[in-house]
Order: C-alpha cells, then structure tokens, then sequence
C-alpha cells in the first residue's frame, strides 16, 4: 500500500469555545534549559491496521495484521510525560501564577489562586488564533499545551465582572521554542488528561498488545472505543459550557459524550507515544471536533476515512459507536468540508 492509500481517522465531538481582550504581568523566573526526555515508540507503517476488537475483550489488541506479517512486536509500555510547574520562569500577578519554566516542552502551567468563580484564560498562538479555557476554582496549577510551534504566545487571565463582562487579571507575553514538534501532543492537558496511574493508559496497554506498529495500535484502539463506550444521549443534552472529560470514570460507565470519546482515545494514543492532535473547526456549518494522529513515514492523518487494503470507509468513533452513519457520510463527503480551527 503506497503512501497515498494510508488509513486516515477522525472523531466527532460537541465544545463551545469563547474569546476575550488582553493586557500586562510582572516577570519573576529566568529562562530554563529544555528537558532531556526521550520521545520514542513512533514506528515505521506496515499494513492497514485492521486488527481492532470485534466487541469481545479477548479480542482486545489481537494485532492480527501484523502478526500475519511476521512482524516484530512493537513495545507497548505506556510512556507518560508528566508536566511540572519547576518554578524556573514564572509571571503572574496576586491572583495568578504563571509557570514557564518548560515551554520547551510544548506547554505551559497556570493557577489562579483568587475567589472569582468564573475565570478565563486566554492563550494568543504565534499565528493569531486565540484560545480561551475555563481556569479551576482549586487553586491548582492546569496544562496548556502550545500547539503553534515557535513564536511569541500571549497568556491572558480574565476576571468575571457582571453577566458576560471580564476584567483583565493578568497578561503576559511568552517567547517560546519547542524542542520537539510533536511535544504539545504527547503531553497531556487540561482536555486531555491522563497520568501514570490512570485506567485508562493501562487498559490502552492491553488494548495495545500484540501490535507491530502504530497504526495497530490505532486501529485496536478505535475499535475497542467504539465497541465498548455508548453514546449518553442524556449527558449530551445536559451539558454546560466548561465541562471538561474525566477519561477513567468514561471507562468505567461505558458511556460519555464526543468529547469523552475524543479525551479517552487521545490519552490512550498519547501514553503509547503516539502524537495525536485533538481538533476542533467547521464541517460545513457544524462545529465540530476530531482527532489526527502522526504515523512514521505518512506523517499527520487528518482526514476522515480509512483504507483497509480494499475498500474505503468512514473512520468516526461516534458514528460508529450510536449507530448508522449515513446522514454523516452524505454530509461529509469525502473529508473535504473539514477546516481546522484549534488543536489540542
């Protein structure tokens, strides 16, 4: 299968992102020397990957494809990085703390420690786009990863004011150079969020085994989402702006919204090493989100069907889970109403 037929994956969920205006903060840190960690586990592209569960736990990672193949095992211990507020390069104000210390990593840490029970960050990429996030009330430091590559970002923290008016609490501008690429998405963030201990990186583990490549594992783990969380159709009409994944919890019920499929298979991807953006923009005039990930050799997989040797089909986590996908697939066509807004 030449490099133009490569499966290509996505995955539909339901946000609401907000923007606002920005202003200045005092510098408190030096700038630190980058960390050494390894990123390893992308492998070369082999076969089509079509070696997912089939709805039986025993199927779960079969790696069948590859197996076929006479292909080595790929390693698939989780390899999680965890984010670290160092201290090193820090702004703020009295109200908030702005921990710099790695954006060489692809992220940065913020906590606000104030009182105010509706607070926002806004984060101002090298390329203009804006990206606004609801900070924690328990005053703790959250990830932000920084998805524009090199560049100067600007943070601002807005303050509620009355109904939909914010005050600047703190701004700051940020000169940032990433020392890997793929760094913003292998870290977790304040959407998806997973650590060492999380069920869900373990279980992306068994769902992983037997793969030889990566795109085994993304196919295993596609199918095993799909086959094993159901669509809640009450949450998806309850839920307000701000809500943010518990991935384990998800896991464990069995069923969750768009964005819990998109924050459950991310993490999995993510802990085996496997970059994977988590995109939010426009099909057509629906707002929409899905996930591309980075395969060796192909690069970034960002459409939305797959090629599985013969044919080619819809490749949607949600769709499939719910049911029948043909309204979506005569709305989609072939991927091309997709443009792309924000990346996680």
């Amino acid at each position: 299968m030449n490099r133009n037929t490569i499966s290509r994956f996505a995955f539909i969920l339901l946000t609401l992102l907000c923007c606002a205006l920005f202003s200045g903060c005092r510098e408190d840190g030096q700038t630190s020397e980058a960390k050494n960690q390894a990123v390893s586990g992308r492998n070369d592209l082999f076969s089509s990957g079509q070696s997912g569960s089939k709805g039986n736990d025993s199927d779960k990672g079969s790696g069948k494809d590859s197996r076929q193949k006479n292909l080595p095992l790929r390693d698939n211990t989780p390899k999680v990085l965890e984010p670290s507020a160092d201290g090193t390069v820090t702004y703020g104000s009295d109200l908030v703390s702005i921990d710099a210390s790695n954006t060489g990593e692809g992220y940065v840490m913020v906590k606000y420690t104030g009182n105010n029970p509706k607070v926002k960050l806004q984060i101002q990429t090298p390329d203009g786009n804006k990206y606004t996030y609801l900070l924690s009330q328990e005053k703790i430091f959250e990830t932000f990863p920084l998805p524009s590559g090199d560049g100067t970002y600007t943070l601002t923290v807005y303050e509620n004011v009355v109904d939909d008016k914010y005050s600047v609490a703190c701004s700051q501008d940020i000169d940032v150079t990433i020392r890997d690429e793929f760094l913003p998405f292998l870290y977790p963030n304040q959407y998806v969020s997973f650590t060492a201990g999380s069920k869900t990186v373990a279980l992306g583990e068994e769902v992983s085994e037997g793969a030889s490549t990566d795109l085994d594992v993304v196919s295993n783990i596609y199918h095993y989402v799909t086959e094993h969380i159901a669509y809640d159709t009450d949450k998806a009409t309850s839920v307000t702006y701000g809500y943010l994944p518990d991935i384990d919890e998800t896991i464990t019920t069995g069923k969750g919204i768009c964005f819990d499929y998109a924050s459950v298979m991310s993490s999995m991807l993510r802990s085996q090493q496997i970059p994977t953006k988590l995109e939010v923009g426009y099909a057509g005039e629906a707002y929409h989100a899905w996930i591309s990930v980075y395969l060796e050799d192909t690069g970034w997989v960002d459409n939305l069907i797959e090629f599985d040797g013969e044919n080619w089909s819809l490749m949607d986590p949600t769709f499939a889970a719910g049911g029948s996908n043909k309204a979506l697939k005569e709305f989609i066509g072939d991927g091309s109403n997709y443009v792309v807004k924000y990346s996680y």
